[in-house]
Order: C-alpha cells, then sequence, then structure tokens
C-alpha cells in the first residue's frame, strides 16, 4: 500500500490520523510504503519512506509538483492501493481530513482571487479526488461536508464511506488524575484558586488564538489575574505575543510547541478553547471530552455537534461575535455546572464509538484494494 501526504510532522490531526491508520494496516500484514515530502520524528518499523523531492517557490507549486512525482511512482511501482491524506491525482482512496476547499473559498474569497494560481493548483488537486469521472473513493469523517463535495462535483454517493471519529485510549480520565492534575499545575505555576485554559492544534490563526487573547483581556480585572492560556501546538508565535503584550496579558500566556503528552494537560486545564474559524471536525474536542474537560468551541467546528449533544460545555454561534465569546467565556469561569460539564462528557464518550477508527478504517482499505484487484 502507497500511503501519501504532503509533510509528516507529529503533532498534526491530520499526520496522527495517517499514522494511527498505516499503522493499523501494516498490524494486519500489509507493506506500507510513504510518499512525503518531508518527515519529522521517528519512522515506525516496517514503514518504506520515500522523500519526494518537489521543487517550486510556493507551496502551491511545491504541492502539485509532488501530486505529478507520486503519480510516476505509483505507476511504476505495481501497488495494490493508494491511499492519499492530501488530495492529489492518482490516488485510490483519500482520507478526507479537510473540508471542500472550492465551497470554502467561494464563501470567503473574491471571484479576482480565485483567478490566481495557489487558487487553481488546490482546485485542480480537489477536483483530482471528487469529480465525478473519478475512481477515488472517499473516507468521510466529517458528514456535513459531503453535501458540499457532491454540490461543487457531482461526486457519486457510493463513492464516500463514513468513519467515526478516532481518538486514543490514553484520552480517557486516568485512575490518578487528581495527582496528574496536582503535578502539571505546580510545574507550571498554576495555584489551586487560578484558572487554566488550554488550547490544543497547529495553525494559531486557523484556531482563533486570537479571538482567546482577546476574551481573556476582557475578563474582569480580578479574574482575569487568575487566569492563564497554554497553547499547545506547532505555528508562528511572534504575532501573538505582540497581541498580548499590547493587551498587558503577556504573562497570562504560554506556548508549550508541539508535544506528546497532550493528555496531562488536559487533565491538568479547566477549560478547552477552541473558537476556530474553520474546523473540518476537530477531534481534539471529543478528547477533551473523554478526559473530563468542558468545552468552549466555535460551533462551525465539524464535532461541535458532539459537545452540544454531550452537554460538555458551551458553543459560540456563527457569525462569530467576539464580545458573545467574551461573555461565554466569563460565564464558564464562574459557573457551578462545571462538574455536570465535566461529567457527561466523559459519559457521553464511553457511550459511543471514539476509539476503532483506525481498526475500521483499515478493514475498509482493504475491502476496498480487493474490490479494485477483482476489476
Amino acid at each position: 500500500m502507497a500511503f501519501c501526504l504532503f509533510k509528516y510532522f507529529p503533532f498534526g490531526g491530520l499526520q496522527r490520523d495517517f499514522l494511527h491508520i498505516a499503522m493499523a494496516c501494516r498490524d494486519r500484514g500489509h507493506e506500507i510504503h510513504v510518499f512525503t515530502m518531508k518527515w519529522e520524528g521517528e519512522i515506525p518499523p516496517d514503514f518504506y519512506l520515500s522523500l519526494i523531492s518537489a521543487g517550486g517557490l510556493t507551496n502551491h507549486t511545491r504541492c502539485r509538483n509532488f501530486s505529478k512525482k507520486v503519480c510516476d511512482c505509483l505507476k511504476k511501482g505495481r501497488f495494490d492501493l493508494a491511499l492519499g491524506f492530501n488530495k492529489m491525482h492518482c490516488l485510490d482512496v483519500y482520507y478526507a481530513a479537510d473540508p471542500c476547499y472550492k465551497a470554502g473559498m467561494e464563501e470567503r474569497k473574491s471571484i479576482l482571487y480565485r483567478t490566481g494560481p495557489r487558487y487553481r493548483t488546490y482546485a485542480e488537486l480537489e477536483k483530482a479526488v471528487f469529480e465525478r469521472a473519478s475512481h477515488t473513493h472517499i473516507l468521510l469523517i466529517a458528514p456535513h461536508e459531503k453535501a458540499k463535495f457532491i454540490a461543487q462535483y457531482g461526486t457519486p454517493v457510493e463513492r464516500f464511506h463514513s468513519l467515526p471519529p478516532g481518538i486514543t485510549g490514553d484520552r480517557r480520565l486516568p485512575d490518578n488524575a487528581k495527582e496528574i492534575r496536582n503535578t502539571v499545575r505546580k510545574e507550571f505555576g498554576v495555584a489551586g484558586d487560578e484558572f487554566m485554559l488550554l488550547m490544543v492544534g497547529s495553525g494559531f490563526e486557523t484556531k482563533g488564538l486570537d479571538r482567546s487573547l482577546a476574551a481573556i483581556a476582557g475578563l474582569p480585572e480580578k479574574l482575569r489575574h487568575k487566569t492563564k492560556l497554554f497553547v499547545i501546538g506547532k505555528g508562528k508565535t511572534k504575532s501573538f505575543e505582540k497581541q498580548a503584550q499590547t493587551l498587558i496579558i503577556a504573562d497570562r500566556l504560554t506556548f508549550l510547541g508541539g508535544r506528546d503528552d497532550v493528555p496531562r494537560f488536559m487533565v491538568g486545564a479547566d477549560l478547552l478553547l477552541h473558537p476556530a474559524r474553520s474546523e473540518n471536525t476537530g477531534t481534539v474536542l471529543i478528547e477533551a471530552m473523554a478526559s473530563g474537560l468542558p468545552v468552549l468551541a466555535t460551533d462551525i467546528c465539524g464535532y461541535a455537534f458532539h459537545v452540544r449533544e454531550a452537554g460538555a460545555g458551551l458553543l459560540v454561534p456563527s457569525p462569530f461575535r467576539q464580545q458573545e465569546f467574551n461573555e461565554l467565556l466569563h460565564r464558564m469561569i464562574t459557573s457551578p455546572e462545571r462538574a455536570a460539564w465535566k461529567r457527561k462528557g466523559i459519559e457521553y464518550v464511553e457511550r459511543n464509538d471514539f476509539f476503532s477508527m483506525p481498526e475500521k478504517a483499515a478493514e475498509m482499505i482493504e475491502s476496498l484494494a480487493l474490490k479494485k484487484a477483482a476489476l
């Protein structure tokens, strides 16, 4: 099997899904060949890694060139199945980690922007997967995006295959949660009467970090001085550090970078903030619920409905208004409902299947490979 993605780094949601699915396929006896432009971190045992040099001055040019080069490799390699985690040509299966690009650009960008090379490149790569003439099957993790793809490309319904959200068992609240919570808060200087906010995810602008900083600055002075925000993820921090200084809350903000011990921070924190501008799924919302961490997120997140159905926090309605987000943050920090939000989140996750996604994906991929072989 050929697994294709633009870049791998250990702390991205798409990248984690890729790794878990690839390992599930490997454990079922399949040979895993990975094609990527860049790999950060350890390479799992029995993975065959091919680093593809895709020249170009811009990201979209490199992605286009990568797609072309991978196509050539796939044609020469006699692979039984080609699975992509980014949109590109020559895929048998695409794992739909990202939303419909064309629909999103029509909503947010001008016609002039959509004549540019960046738009044309990404629209072309998306079309290669979803157009009616394509044979690519789609592993769907965000049900609400299906209608958008069909509206834009006329994709036959039978090419879509739904998967449940996927989180790992280490996100469950551990038996020694109280001990972990005390250790984390002591390690990072969070007093017992202080409120620890957490944001998790790479791409800070998309995740709405600026919105979180503005909301913290908008808290009453006494409460603001007892609130700290910790940010886990990979991204450029300079503009947000400058914003925090301007808002006089620089001492309330800590960047932790990408980390592999996110569960302990979820146990130590009091609230997950996820005021994302765009979010195809938002697996972190379910991870927070599993660990008993109440959630405050925008309702545009693909998995936001799980927070609502569980009663595990509050959602910021669209269109986003900063003042409304500020008020909801204040309410959640001071609310006596925190214990109920925590309990309901844990109970909801345990009632639903959120832990078997990689295995179900592997089964589906196997089935599609067998169908392809039979043609």
